[in-house]
């Protein structure tokens, strides 16, 4: 019987997605991808769920896309091949629900790529990072698109064109990484960091993740005033009143959610 390739789970407030091909170091094939894709929008659709972590089962969280699935002829069937292996980069860019990567081992090429598109990566120290497949004579240009907008095009050029590996702090020094902690507390780390935000007011989340991800796309003074206009939306809203109370009120707040 055939081993499920993505695993899910809900605790608490938080969805939990594990990759689960660790006799393969977490490759992507197209069932692995659409499974992937399809937790996502789960996660993402379930009011339940406010936090959702991406971990992996095995040493490695993912080398990237198995080599043997490159064995098509043409350059359209390469093109819908990549289209669905790369649907969760589109997915995790749309999400409404904030995400955390929780990286061990490897995450190279698609790994890489899927660690720092989340919103929040907490990495352990042993980690490893690198857009390796220049080094087969392929090119990491999937990842590059989260790439480039957390380093800049000259970072993430040499990454790609090198296929160099870096650890887990000199990916924390580029901001590729939020967090590096000992091996052994990662998972404990990623849960407490996930615990902490699925805390918070569900509106605030939602809508802070929705305007930093406006933010990326406009000129400064052009942000600043639909950053206003969202804070106006959520201060207009019954879950906004009572953090303002509960603060005031030295009590903890009962969030309604809307």
């Amino acid at each position: 019987m055939e081993t499920e390739p993505i695993l899910t789970r809900k605790i608490g407030r938080i969805g939990v997605i594990t990759l689960n091909r660790p006799e393969t170091r977490n490759t992507f094939t197209i069932p692995f991808a659409e499974r992937l894709d399809q937790a996502l929008r789960s996660m993402d659709e379930d009011p339940e769920v406010l936090v959702v972590v991406i971990n992996a089962n095995g040493k490695h969280f993912s080398t990237g896309i198995s080599l043997d699935q490159f064995h098509l002829e043409s350059q359209r069937d390469y093109s819908d091949f990549l289209h669905r292996i790369d649907a969760f980069y589109h997915r995790l860019a749309r999400m409404k629900k904030v995400t955390i990567a929780s990286v061990r081992g490897y995450a190279v090429a698609n790994g890489t790529g899927l660690a720092v598109a989340c919103d929040i990566t907490v990495a352990a120290e042993t980690a490893t990072f690198g857009t390796t497949a220049i080094n087969v004579g392929l090119i990491c240009l999937g990842p590059a698109t989260p790439l480039i907008r957390i380093l800049g095009r000259k970072k993430t050029l040499e990454m790609v064109l090198t296929g160099e590996m870096i650890n887990a702090r000199e990916a924390e020094r580029l901001g590729l990484v939020n967090r590096v902690v000992p091996d052994d507390q990662l998972d404990a780390a990623t849960m407490e960091l996930a615990e902490k935000l699925a805390a918070k007011s569900p509106l605030a989340l939602k809508i802070g993740k929705e305007g930093i991800n406006r933010l990326q796309d406009v000129p400064y003074h052009q942000g600043l005033d639909m950053m206003d206009d969202l804070f106006a939306t959520l201060c207009s809203t019954e879950d906004a009143v009572e953090g303002v109370q509960a603060f005031l009120g030295k009590r903890a707040p009962k969030w309604k959610e809307r």
